[in-house]
């Protein structure tokens, strides 16, 4: 099955998110260049699995925990934005991430795609940087600076990351032909840490 480990939004942070958005979604909705991310799709992507193996789910699930356990949580926010690759020729739009304890989102994705390697799950993507995807290109990349400038503004609410999902995506299933996405397990953050 194709998925992704990730921190999900909560709901007020969703609703800031799309109440920032809403203006400028509607500046550029006539050119149809952007297809803007769902709601309910929004997430920080720590690694991508493209095939995952349905009997190697259970092992996974035990060794993230074990994992996850150990690590303290971290206070973030989305803010500002950037593009994938440049500007000049955005592919994807993106909201930066702030976090109180610095590092730690690198901490847990590294540590996380290395326990993905080690029960024989196929990790894809690059070097990890934090972000919610907000947009992706129609078509060829468009330029993207003027969005990104209007973009760059966004200052979200702090949400504590306490928890990280496991989540199948099921390419075509969802409205619009967008990805069904379904909640597989969800791992506490720091439940054997040592008291700071």
């Amino acid at each position: 099955m194709r998925a992704f480990l990730a921190v999900d939004l909560p709901e007020e942070v969703v609703t800031d998110l799309d109440t920032f958005l809403g203006p400028r979604r509607e500046s550029v909705a006539s050119r149809r260049e952007w297809r803007w991310t769902r709601a309910e799709h929004l997430h920080l992507t720590l690694a991508f699995l493209p095939d995952l193996d349905e009997w190697r789910e259970e092992e996974l699930i035990a060794q993230g925990e074990a994992f996850l356990a150990r690590r303290g949580t971290t206070d973030l926010r989305l803010a500002g934005a950037g593009s994938f690759p440049d500007p000049g020729a955005a592919r994807v739009l993106w909201a930066g991430v702030e976090e109180s304890a610095r590092g730690t989102l690198a901490d847990w994705a590294t540590g996380l795609r290395a326990v993905a390697n080690h029960v024989g799950a196929r990790v894809a993507g690059t070097r990890f940087r934090p972000h919610v995807t907000l947009a992706r290109a129609v078509g060829r990349p468009h330029p993207a600076g003027h969005l990104l400038q209007a973009l760059d503004t966004l200052r979200t609410p702090v949400w504590r990351a306490d928890e990280v999902l496991l989540v199948a995506s099921w390419l075509g299933q969802g409205p619009h032909g967008t990805p069904r996405y379904e909640v597989r397990h969800t791992w506490s953050v720091g439940e054997g840490a040592e008291p700071a």
